[in-house]
This record gives C-alpha cells, sequence and structure tokens, in this order.
C-alpha cells in the first residue's frame, strides 16, 4: 500500500533527484524518476506526448504501455502522486517542487518585490538533474540557469539601490562566479562599487574583465561598459586596460 497523504511529498530536482515523502527519502525506478522530472517541469500533459517524449525510441502503442507501467508504479509508491484526467496527466499538485521555488523567488526578485534577502536561498547555485543529458532535462537547466543569473543582478541592483551594499556585491559575483564571461554580471558587480563610490574596485573589476573576454573570446567590453566605469571623462586607453 502506497504512502499517504500526497500533501507531505517533496520532489527534489536541483543537484540530483530525490522523492522525499514524510521527510524521508524514497526510492523510485529509474523510469518513474523521469515520469516525475517530466511532469514537474513541464507540468500537465497529454499521454502521448510523455510517452512519446519518455519512450521516444518505441512504437507508441509500447510507449503508452510503458507509461500505465510506470504511473502505475509512481501512484503505488505515493497514493495520487501522478494525477490523472481524461487524456492529460500531472503531478499532483499538492507535491512540494523545489525548482518551483526557485521560480517563484527569482520572480519576486524581477518584479521588483524584493525584501531583505528572503527571496535569495532559492537562488543558490544548484544544477538541474546532473548527469541527465534528455533534450528536455537540457533545455530547462539553461532556462533555469538564465533565469537565476537574471535574478541574481536584479536583486544586486535592488540591493544597491537600498543602499545594502554587502547583499548587493554577493548577489552581483554570485552571477560572476556562475558566468565569468557574462558582462552584465561584471556590470552588476561595478555598479555596486560605483554606488560605493569605490571607483578603484569598479576599474580593478573592469580590467580584469577585459583581460579575460580579449584572452577567451578575442573581443573588447562594450563601449557602455567603458563608459560607466570611466564616466565618459576620458576614452579607455591600452595602457589603463593592459597588464
Amino acid at each position: 500500500m502506497g504512502a499517504s497523504p500526497v500533501s507531505t511529498v517533496r520532489l527534489e530536482l536541483l543537484d540530483g533527484f530525490q522523492l522525499v515523502v514524510d521527510d524521508h527519502p524514497v526510492n523510485a525506478l529509474n523510469s518513474a524518476q523521469r515520469l516525475l522530472a517530466f511532469l514537474a517541469l513541464r507540468g500537465p500533459v497529454a499521454r502521448v506526448v510523455a510517452a512519446g517524449t519518455l519512450w521516444g525510441d518505441v512504437p507508441e502503442e509500447q510507449a503508452l504501455a510503458s507509461l500505465r507501467t510506470t504511473m502505475w508504479r509512481c501512484n503505488r509508491t505515493v497514493r495520487g502522486l501522478v494525477a490523472v484526467a481524461q487524456t492529460r496527466l500531472a503531478l499532483a499538485s499538492s507535491v512540494g517542487v523545489d525548482v518551483a521555488d526557485l521560480i517563484r523567488g527569482a520572480a519576486v526578485v524581477l518584479d521588483g518585490r524584493l525584501g531583505g534577502t528572503a527571496a535569495l536561498p532559492a537562488l543558490r547555485p544548484m544544477e538541474l538533474l546532473p548527469g541527465w543529458y534528455d533534450d528536455w532535462v537540457i533545455f530547462e537547466r539553461e532556462r533555469l540557469r538564465q533565469l537565476r543569473l537574471h535574478a541574481l543582478e536584479a536583486a544586486a541592483g535592488r540591493h544597491a539601490q537600498d543602499g545594502q551594499y554587502a547583499a548587493a556585491l554577493e548577489c552581483a559575483l554570485a552571477a560572476v562566479r556562475a558566468e565569468p564571461l557574462r558582462e552584465s554580471a561584471h556590470r552588476a558587480v561595478i555598479t555596486v562599487h560605483l554606488a560605493e563610490r569605490n571607483v578603484n574596485e569598479a576599474v580593478r573589476v573592469y580590467q580584469e574583465f577585459r583581460r579575460l573576454i580579449v584572452d577567451e573570446l578575442g573581443i573588447e567590453p562594450s563601449e557602455d561598459l567603458a563608459r560607466l566605469v570611466f564616466n565618459g571623462s576620458r576614452p579607455v586607453t591600452p595602457a589603463e586596460t593592459v597588464r
């Protein structure tokens, strides 16, 4: 007999798959893991879509049969875990999902509703389902990475506006750590330093970033970034920006 109620269930997909019932991890077969992760990331879908995506290398009839077996196994493990309505299926709405927490936290920041650092724990650096190489996982992994980066940069700007420079710098540096070649992340760090009147720090960050992308990509930072650092008072000369 499966565990219940569903409201005690949590699905964790960041930094690895884990199904937790009443605070205890529950083992799930690989096919069940893939179905639960797919439903958590994609939302309610038609049976044929789930079957075709997860068992795309076999005929449709066989894929649908595998889907039915996997759904039965999921609901045997946790009663009502996979909800079925006519031709569509979904993860039970009462199941908590860490990816959903991350998305909600990012939305709070991007909507300008950031208060203190309450929304930021959900933005800590974690990878979606590491070691999974399905196309739908790779797409969602990149989507979440970009969402987190934009949220961190937005949080840095908002904290800087509020005079919370330490929190602002922490967010901006987290974005740089996640993507060292991202100009907007370095811009966030520079903006915080300039807000604190630490011009020397802003120049240092600019010079280090310039060296990095010249070495790695063979391109220069944007003129907008140079103007931000030097405030349009003088051009950026090679002597100022090379070793």
